[in-house]
């Protein structure tokens, strides 16, 4: 059986999600076309599960039943007027709520559940055109490297077939320059092609080319974000050529002060300074932005889990307190 469920707000309930999206939506360019924006959660279910077990689930697990509403046989009538999209995870992607809503299902003794999607539905009301949705949706409603907008209603798509390994060689070897900048554009590796002249040069001293694999796994070690090529590179700066960025300026100025509380700076992988008698304190600040598209736990640990994992790594290992976080806009990640 293949249930969808539907959970919305009940009238005359403030639904600030929907309130966000319309203020973004008038942040670029609709202001005084938009009346409302509403949202529902969407729940896609496939499994033997029966329809007093469903009706238990909304009540029991999905449903506020003070300010929320739901429905899974007969879906909900729109006023007129609302037009109506869905935003869903491609195939492959992984949705963050599958594993929970999985446990909490069997929590509540319902066993057999095969697949758990959900999805976003928005309903908008106003001056905008099905096409004006869709061209502003991709800035305000989804991420389209791991979602998909669709106008009608989602649904649970077929599983991802296993994978088969199949082995794939890149030739570098006898690329001309031309050839080796849309490698490394079509590949999305972010190398120049300078950088992609010196793998190449490596391999044709190994007297092969490089695996898929092989070359994708140098352009993420070479990268902004493991290399910190903007720090270390040439910096031309009113008239005057700085190598090494970091190393001339924060790291210079510190070794300069040589203050007696830094109890160690740049060794590890986070800073250590004097606090009291009893206590030094570790402190981190990550230069990558966060989270990732693509996997959002896993991918977080890059900004702020990276505030907390580094210095756990530091020394014998510090107690994480406290954190802060900001974001970087620029060249970092």
């Amino acid at each position: 059986m293949f249930y969808r469920i539907e959970v919305r707000e009940k009238d005359g309930f403030f639904d600030a999600a929907g309130a966000a999206v319309k203020k973004d939506m008038e942040a670029l360019g609709f202001k005084g076309r938009i009346k409302s924006v509403k949202t529902a959660q969407v729940y896609l279910i496939r499994g033997d599960i029966t329809r007093s077990a469903i009706k238990k689930v909304c009540e029991e697990l999905l449903i506020d039943p003070i300010t929320q509403i739901y429905s899974y046989d007969i879906p909900f009538l729109d006023e007129p007027g609302v037009k109506a999209v869905e935003i869903a995870y491609n195939p492959g992607v992984m949705d963050p709520v599958e594993e929970s809503m999985k446990k909490a299902l069997g929590d509540l003794g319902i066993k057999d559940i095969e697949a758990v999607r959900t999805a976003k539905r928005y309903l908008i009301k106003g001056d905008l055109s099905i096409d004006q949705i869709r061209q502003v949706a991709e800035k305000v409603l989804y991420n389209k490297v791991i979602q998909h907008l669709v106008t009608g209603e989602s649904i649970i798509h077929p599983e991802v077939p296993p994978y088969k390994f199949r082995l794939t060689t890149v030739d570098l070897v006898s690329a001309g320059p031309a050839r080796l900048k849309k490698i490394s554009k079509d590949g999305q590796l972010f190398l120049s092609v300078d950088e992609m002249k010196t793998i190449k040069n490596y391999f044709k001293k190994l007297g092969r080319n490089p695996t898929d694999c092989e070359l994708e796994t140098i352009a993420q070690t070479w990268s902004e974000h493991c290399k910190h090529k903007t720090f270390r590179g040439l910096i031309k700066y009113e008239g005057k050529t700085i190598k090494n960025l970091l190393k001339n300026t924060v790291m210079k100025v510190t070794a300069e002060l040589d203050k007696p509380w830094c109890v160690t700076v740049f060794k590890d992988n986070s800073g250590i300074i004097r606090f009291d008698k009893k206590n030094d304190i570790c402190f981190k600040v990550e230069t990558h932005n966060h989270p990732s598209a693509l996997e959002p736990y896993g991918g977080a640990g890059t900004g702020i889990g990276g505030v907390i994992r580094d210095p756990m790594g530091t020394g014998l290992g510090a107690k994480p307190i406290i954190n802060t976080d900001i974001f970087c806009f620029g060249p970092m990640d």
